[in-house]
């Protein structure tokens, strides 16, 4: 399902990065990096707390704006019961809406955003994201102190926090449109290769995005995916042209392969991965190359893959999802 806005606008972001993301080729995009990642904290859990407080702050404190004039917060995390983002929020006294897709949850958020202020219900509403490595290794695969090896398939979950402000009143930045994902299931089993298992939900997806919308691809500056790494942004090609026949060239990329240098940086292995992963690079990265009018319509397709360990250890298979939002440099006429 795909909806079209004609009256949401991104007023600001903002971008905290743990210890990794700092040391790769974005890290000038990010408005504050922490050197550990306990982040002020006596335990991890605690830390990705702190992470979307830091995010949700900055921004407020980017736009001078009082917390009263926030309609909503939206957001969500890895953590069971997304509980770093309801300990985020009960201190800002602000309607809460809780949301959980995985990796997907900050298009997710934004489309939910989005379709509140589109209805006039809400004039501002700020989506916010996070995740720590530390803390989804051990809840998700093991505790890093384990010392499990890692296949060259692994992405490496982000350490961060994310937030956006939309709003009704007019920016050089819109939200146009959204796509709502559909659960996918190919028979993936595998949690060491998140990108074989999303990629089928990207190009779903992008193929209803790009038919709903009446585009090509060739309508958009920028595709961006996220996050499928290095294996699963070739298979995603693969499979757009073998199944949608819909050729991706070199207008795509993957925030995954974009956040990390992956040459040098040996803690990574297939890229990068996260609900944060994607949200940096978009919040930070794609967000000042649109507002300095480098990129004027970009189409994000964030990706997550729905599982728990509980059910892996069942047999079942890891299922995925994407939702999709468009974003465009405008023009208007006061």
């Amino acid at each position: 399902m795909t909806f079209e806005f004609n009256n949401v606008y991104i007023k600001n972001t903002s971008t905290i990065s743990g210890p990794i993301e700092a040391k790769g080729p974005l890290n000038k995009y990010f408005d504050k990096t922490y050197k550990d990642f306990y982040i002020n904290s006596k335990s991890l859990e605690k830390s990705e707390v702190n992470l979307q407080k830091e995010s949700i702050e900055t921004l407020i404190d980017k736009e001078n704006i009082t917390k009263e004039k926030i309609d909503i917060l939206i957001s969500g995390d890895l953590q069971n019961q997304i509980t770093a983002s309801s300990y985020a929020a009960k201190d800002y006294e602000i309607p809460f809406i809780g949301v959980y897709s995985a990796c997907a949850t900050s298009t997710q958020s934004i489309i939910l955003a989005s379709t509140i202020i589109e209805s006039k219900k809400a004039k501002n509403i700020i989506c916010t994201t996070s995740s720590n490595n530390l803390v989804s290794e051990k809840q998700f695969r093991n505790p890093v102190e384990y010392g499990a090896p890692s296949p060259k398939t692994k992405t490496f979950t982000s350490t961060g926090g994310a937030s956006i402000l939309l709003t009704n009143e007019k920016t050089n930045i819109k939200i146009t449109s959204g796509t709502i994902g559909k659960i996918i299931d190919l028979n993936q089993n595998d949690p060491n290769h998140m990108g074989a298992v999303m990629a089928p939900a990207a190009a779903d997806t992008i193929y209803n995005h790009l038919k709903n919308n009446n585009e090509k691809v060739s309508d958009y500056d920028l595709i961006l995916t996220g996050d499928l790494g290095i294996y699963g942004k070739k298979i995603l090609k693969e499979y757009m042209d073998q199944k949608y026949k819909i050729k991706l060239g070199e207008n795509y990329n993957d925030c995954g392969t974009m956040l990390y240098d992956i040459k040098n940086q040996k803690e990574i292995t297939a890229g990068g991965s996260g609900p944060v992963c994607s949200a940096l690079v978009i919040y930070g990265y794609i967000y000042n190359e649109m507002k300095n009018k480098n990129l004027k319509k970009v189409l994000f397709v964030a990706t997550g893959a729905l599982f728990s360990p509980t059910f892996i250890y069942q047999k079942q298979n890891i299922l995925s999802i994407a939702h999709a939002i468009t974003m465009e440099v405008v023009k208007w006429v006061i």
